[in-house]
């Protein structure tokens, strides 16, 4: 568990202030997370790879989804069985401040991005096949023209290893031309297993600093502007279009496909910065972390949503039906105005989470079905609840 939680210290910031996001308040920490995850007891009933509770789907086996709102929609509309199970189980349900919604949620966002441990044997094969071998040592076997690897060990994290193949891309692909090797690509599992064959064949050496963190999101948005990567590539649509969108690729890579697309696409790259006189920028491990970082942050805080929008979304869903809106009479429930904690999605995101969890006294018969909704109308109504505190 221990390896788990250290793996979900994920952005550091996921809202940091350089980003200039004003939807997320207060500030997301996926690793205070894991401490709600645990505190409010959904570890009793989810594992998060095989760590936890076997009631529940296993939350880092499962096709997550990819922003605050994707993720807000999915537990509002898992709430009603969560209850009948929690209730069947006796256990007591947990209620979320809007720090603990937000921190959960931005813990959930990370379940994706970090790979699970390779195939040793698999390594071994690849570290051959690809000849690495030729030029690289491992354990006291292999070729010296290349660095001994076995330092990968203690630096081994997908961040780290991204920023040193970027480096030395250019000058291992012209010592493999030299030596007729041609250069190896990875595709799926390939780069995690041979790291992990990597791991296992080298010596146990002294501990020191281990890139496993990704890094500041605010910080990596600058890097990709001063390392130029902004005038080939854009980030949700903001920049050049001689790549693709980064923004985009990403939502789908962890951090290990996403060194693998790195490695396989540095040809394609360097052509392209040499035809616009484009110097290859070198990238420290941090630097590398803060990118990535940006690139998956861009997609974490999808753009809100529109209020008139929200009220349509409130009227379809039966929110309506039992709360007034400014004064009306008759209604069984609060005056939605008049509502209290709505300064930010994660607040409101609590607070409808604690709502889910009310017992509607009516019989079974005369209940309305619970009224689902996606992470676009979960935007709108957020956008929504939050205008009816800002108008006079």
């Amino acid at each position: 568990m221990r390896a788990v939680l250290l793996a979900l210290c994920l952005v550091g910031a996921l809202a940091s202030a350089a980003l200039a996001q004003t939807l997320f308040s207060p500030t997301q920490d996926p690793l205070a997370g894991s401490r709600v995850f645990g505190a409010r007891g959904c570890v009793k009933c989810h594992a998060v790879n095989g760590v936890g509770g076997k009631i529940g789907p296993d939350l880092g086996k499962l096709q997550r989804p990819r922003s605050f709102y994707d993720l807000a929609a999915a537990l509002w509309n898992h709430a009603p069985r969560m209850a009948d199970r929690m209730r069947s189980l006796g256990i007591q349900r947990p209620t979320l401040d809007a720090r603990e919604a937000g921190d959960l949620v931005a813990f959930l966002f990370t379940l994706d991005y970090f790979d699970p441990r390779g195939d040793v044997d698999a390594g071994r094969r690849l570290f051959g096949e690809k000849r690495c071998i030729v030029c690289h040592q491992v354990g006291g076997t292999g070729g010296v023209v290349g660095p001994n690897l076995d330092a990968l060990r203690q630096y081994a994290s997908p961040i780290y290893l991204a920023a040193q193949m970027w480096n030395h891309g250019p000058r291992m692909a012209t010592v493999m031309k030299s030596k007729n090797i041609p250069r190896p690509t990875f595709k799926d599992s390939e780069l995690r297993d041979l790291i992990t064959y990597v791991g296992s064949a080298s010596p146990v050496i002294a501990q020191g600093p281990l890139y496993v963190l990704p890094g500041v999101a605010g910080r990596g948005r600058t890097v990709f502007a001063q390392k130029r990567c902004i005038e080939c590539h854009s980030a949700a649509g903001q920049g050049g279009e001689v790549g693709p969108d980064l923004a985009e690729r990403s939502i789908n890579l962890s951090q290990m496909q996403f060194a693998s697309a790195m490695w396989n696409k540095t040809p394609a790259m360097l052509d392209a910065m040499r035809s616009r006189a484009i110097p290859v920028p070198q990238l420290q491990p941090d630097e590398m972390a803060d990118i990535v970082a940006y690139l998956y942050s861009v997609r974490y805080f999808a753009a809100g949503g529109d209020p008139k929008k929200g009220v349509a979304v409130a009227n379809a869903k039966g929110c309506l039906s039992c709360h007034a809106l400014r004064g009306e009479r008759g209604k069984p429930a609060g005056d939605l105005a008049a509502a209290k904690n709505l300064e930010s999605p994660a607040a409101i995101l609590a607070a409808l989470w604690d709502h889910s969890f009310i017992q509607d006294p009516r019989p079974a018969r005369a209940k309305p079905p619970w009224a689902e909704i996606g992470a676009d109308e979960m935007a709108d109504l957020v956008a929504f609840l939050q205008s009816l505190r800002r108008e006079p």
